[in-house]
């Protein structure tokens, strides 16, 4: 996946609470196992009226808002069912941030291990990114992940917390295969061993881990 290190991009304002899964992406686009392909039914319900037609007042179908790489929204976003497809659209949208008070737990692990950095601050520093967001092809906001910070559109600086063995992850640009996929001689070393002490059990190799 991606690194994630420093991003300065538009963001757009979602100012609801409990946007939960199948609004980020209906249940009847799961068919698929592609992880591309799923951003042109990111938000579809709110996107699309029931011809297909975009709703020109939602928000990511209005410009600058349509390049938008940054999410600011409310309680408990990623709510509802543990479809993975979810963080998924936001990436093959464009989305790489999330910014909101809380998130559903497995969307926020799924989030991490796609290359999308969620991150949790109080409601009233969301309200305050929200009126940012406001400021139209103005409202960019810095997300540096190495110093843990936002920078918004005035310059004042915030702070947030994340995990450090996730943070380095994202840095590294490392997925759970892509941390197995540094381990390929100590896999092939200790295989080779068992080989030759377990001569009947079947070899794995690394090159099989990585195809």
């Amino acid at each position: 996946m991606d690194k994630f290190d420093i991003l300065t991009a538009i963001a757009a304002p979602l100012p609801e609470e409990n946007i939960d899964t199948d609004k980020i992406i209906p249940a009847r686009f799961l068919k698929t196992t592609k992880r591309s392909g799923l951003g042109k039914s990111a938000f579809y319900s709110w996107r699309y009226d029931e011809n297909g037609k975009e709703r020109e007042e939602f928000v990511l179908n209005r410009e600058p808002y349509r390049q938008a790489e940054i999410l600011v929204t409310y309680e408990n976003f990623g709510c509802g069912s543990s479809r993975e497809h979810a963080p998924w659209a936001l990436l093959d949208f464009g989305i790489r941030c999330v910014i909101a008070p809380s998130f559903a737990d497995i969307f926020f692990n799924n989030s991490f291990k796609n290359g999308i950095l969620p991150i949790r601050l109080p409601r009233e520093i969301c309200e305050l990114l929200v009126e940012d967001t406001k400021m139209g092809a103005n409202a960019k906001l810095t997300i540096n992940l190495e110093k843990q910070e936002i920078i918004r559109p005035n310059g004042e600086k915030i702070s947030f917390e994340v995990d450090p063995l996730r943070r380095q992850l994202l840095l590294d640009g490392l997925d759970d295969i892509g941390q197995t996929m540094q381990h390929l001689r100590s896999i092939d070393s200790f295989e080779e061993k068992r080989k030759k002490e377990q001569p009947w059990y079947p070899k794995v190799s690394a090159d099989k881990l990585s195809s």
